[in-house]
């Protein structure tokens, strides 16, 4: 495993496992089980994806020691204030039945976010919290959140693929020691990624899949990346990108499929903030 060292001083694993879309208890609990003895040491959930008390149950019964395992969970819109961020957090600890969380985001960059960084900073502060950081935040907003706050957010957890690969946005959150993590590592399977021909001759090249070698480009790139199955032949293949290497050449084909463009919504326009609003009130 490779780690990330943040800018307060905390390790953070760069290969990760996340649990959105697994609803189902007894299928997050057996993927998150079947990660860690992969090997994986980075677990990811959220409160938006219902499935907390299922992977805290995972990882008490996995055996490891809880220091070895660095938890990453999220607090969502409807409780983006200064008190709900707190309830929201209280609720995720005894969901995940842990003591303390590696790192707490704000999912989204949506709703009275300034109140809820002070509550992640409260909690922080009091050590119950190892890092803060934010998700889907673009770099003015960053700025806005860090100029005018105490901490700078040690993580901002963005959509980032080859189809989306948000070179200058690394750039400048690595100038101001923030490290990037991408979610959608596979795009989800759009714009047919899996039987791309360039993607498709890297793999074959390096004896590897696609997906191995999605991963292993974020890795290099030293983006922190997240992967998701409930298939354990998958857990296992995406986990094995430590034994290869792109080249420079793959490297730079791999950037021209660079569309510069989402393939999810996007996070900063007004019908994506009204949708987003939706889960708590309906103003538009």
């Amino acid at each position: 495993m490779e780690f990330v060292t943040l800018n307060n001083g905390v390790k953070m694993p760069m290969v990760g496992f996340g649990v959105f879309q697994i609803q189902d208890a007894d299928t997050t609990e057996k993927a998150v089980a079947e990660a860690l003895r992969t090997g994986y040491r980075l677990i990811d959930t959220a409160e938006a994806y219902g499935n907390e008390e299922a992977v805290g149950k995972a990882i008490r019964n996995s055996g490891i020691p809880r220091e070895e395992i660095f938890v990453t969970t999220k607090v969502f819109i409807n409780h983006m204030s200064y008190e709900g961020a707190k309830e929201a957090f209280n609720e995720s600890l005894r969901k995940l039945g842990l003591d303390y969380i590696d790192l707490y985001l704000l999912h989204q960059p949506v709703g009275d976010t300034f109140g809820a960084w002070r509550a992640l900073e409260e909690l922080y502060k009091a050590g119950k919290i190892r890092a803060i950081g934010v998700s889907n935040f673009k770099e003015d907003q960053i700025a806005n959140l860090s100029i005018f706050n105490d901490v700078v957010p040690a993580v901002n957890q963005i959509e980032l693929h080859v189809f989306h690969q948000k070179e200058e946005q690394q750039a400048y959150q690595t100038s101001k020691g923030i490290v990037t993590e991408s979610w959608g590592a596979f795009a989800e399977g759009h714009n047919n990624v899996f039987s791309n021909p360039v993607l498709v001759d890297i793999a074959q090249k390096h004896g590897k899949t696609v997906a191995q070698v999605m991963l292993r480009w974020q890795l290099q790139r030293g983006v922190v990346s997240l992967s998701k199955s409930a298939n354990p032949e998958r857990v296992r293949q995406n986990f094995d990108i430590f034994d290869f290497e792109l080249s420079e050449d793959d490297m730079n084909h791999i950037k021209t499929l660079d569309t510069k463009t989402s393939v999810f919504a996007d996070h900063h326009e007004a019908s994506t903030v009204e949708l987003l609003a939706g889960f708590v009130f309906k103003k538009f």
